[in-house]
């Protein structure tokens, strides 16, 4: 069979095209170079440089054909501007999920497959297993690695019938400390290199850098809003049906600069995310504060302090039919239907206990705790024991 590997520069993709290899695949390595730009980088010099000599060093290592494929100006087109446009708009984009359901495995994989490619292979801890249904129909199933620690099951939560049905993830049945042991064991240059902590593909970046070359600084005050606010004191409400609760649950709380006291300035909320802690510049507090809120139209952020702070906290959260996307379509819920699952909205988050809940123009998901800042934008994914079954943005 033969394989095209998006090999990245880093150890696990490296581990990637040997086992292929060894398991008697004819593999070709190809290098995305997804960025030129090296401003916003906290590198010395542009990292996909120091990638992909990397990489083509694992590939004269394996003894396999090795391509570069410019894909910058699509990144940046289905990437970058989105992520620009969601900050704008107040809402926290994840970059990951967007670059393997819009370049990896999208166009990526259909440049692999024009080159004659039976499969695509990535360096994900994640698994792909199939099954067939009653009529014969194949189903893929995408599970989550075998490293708890690791596991990568939720960047790809975006992923479709068609695009797992090419995609093979051959270290998903390993831990990380394996991989590194086998790259050693071989030789690899990758062996020891340190996990990319940066925007996929781009490399480690400092996100306010990259993000004030188009959103434009302007000053704007924080206000914090304390514990005892009679915003949550407010007695809930009779409801007539689920859907209202629901709604109820997950409803953003509108807060006013009237509602606390302004503590501090910042440069712009489009810089911030719900949930954020560091980078604030307020003192004075016994615990730290975290940002429950954003007003894009005024440029406020509301913080609260302490982790326990009520309005950082909620019971359920909602997706626009829109933004509803099923792994499983077999699965889909129909209008009036609900589903015990585990859920997470950010990686490396345990899973959750939650209920699933599909009405006519709109889905629900309601914890059985309360979470802590659920902000829009975010991808939660639903799990039925270890397999991914679908997924969202956040409203």
């Amino acid at each position: 069979m033969k394989v095209v590997v998006g090999l990245s520069g880093g150890v696990d993709s490296s581990v990637t095209a040997y086992l292929l290899q060894q398991q008697g695949h004819e593999v070709v390595a190809l290098f995305m170079r997804n960025w030129n730009d090296a401003s916003v980088t906290l590198e010395d010099e542009c990292p996909w440089i120091e990638d992909s000599n990397d990489a083509l060093m694992v590939a004269q290592k394996l003894g396999i054909p090795f391509q570069v494929i410019d894909m910058s100006d699509l990144y940046k087109e289905r990437i970058v501007d989105y992520m620009f446009d969601e900050y704008q708009k107040g809402r926290t984009p994840n970059p990951d999920v967007l670059c393997n359901r819009e370049v990896k495995f999208d166009v990526f994989m259909k440049t692999a497959m024009s080159l004659g490619a039976d499969k695509v292979a990535t360096g994900h801890y994640a698994r792909v297993d199939s099954t067939f249904d009653e009529n014969g129909k194949e189903i893929f199933h995408l599970l989550a690695g075998k490293d708890n620690n690791k596991d990568q099951s939720y960047f790809l939560c975006q992923l479709n019938q068609d695009q797992l049905s090419n995609a093979l993830f051959p270290i998903g049945e390993l831990t990380k400390p394996r991989v590194r042991e086998i790259a050693k064991e071989i030789g690899l240059v990758t062996a020891d290199k340190k996990d990319s902590q940066g925007l996929c593909f781009i490399g480690k970046v400092s996100l306010p850098q990259f993000l004030q070359q188009q959103l434009v600084p302007k000053e704007g005050e924080i206000v914090e809003i304390f514990k005892d606010s009679p915003l949550f004191s407010q007695e809930i409400p009779d409801f007539s049906s689920k859907e209202e609760e629901l709604e109820f649950l997950s409803r953003k709380i509108k807060y006013k600069k009237a509602d606390g006291k302004v503590i501090g300035k910042h440069q712009g909320a489009q810089f911030f995310t719900i949930g954020q802690s560091k980078g604030l510049g307020i003192g004075g507090h016994k615990e730290s504060c975290f940002i429950v809120s954003r007003d894009m139209e005024n440029n406020i952020i509301f913080v609260g302090e302490s982790h326990s702070f009520p309005g950082l906290h909620k019971k359920a959260l909602k997706i626009a039919q829109s933004e509803l996307h099923w792994v499983r379509e077999d699965l889909k819920l129909k209008n009036g239907e609900s589903m015990d699952v585990m859920a997470r909205f950010r990686y490396r988050q345990e899973l959750q206990q939650a209920k699933i809940y599909q009405f006519e123009d709109v889905f629900y998901m309601e914890f059985e705790n309360p979470q802590s800042a659920i902000a829009e934008g975010q991808f939660a994914s639903w799990y039925i024991a270890d397999e991914l079954i679908g997924s969202g943005v956040i409203s």
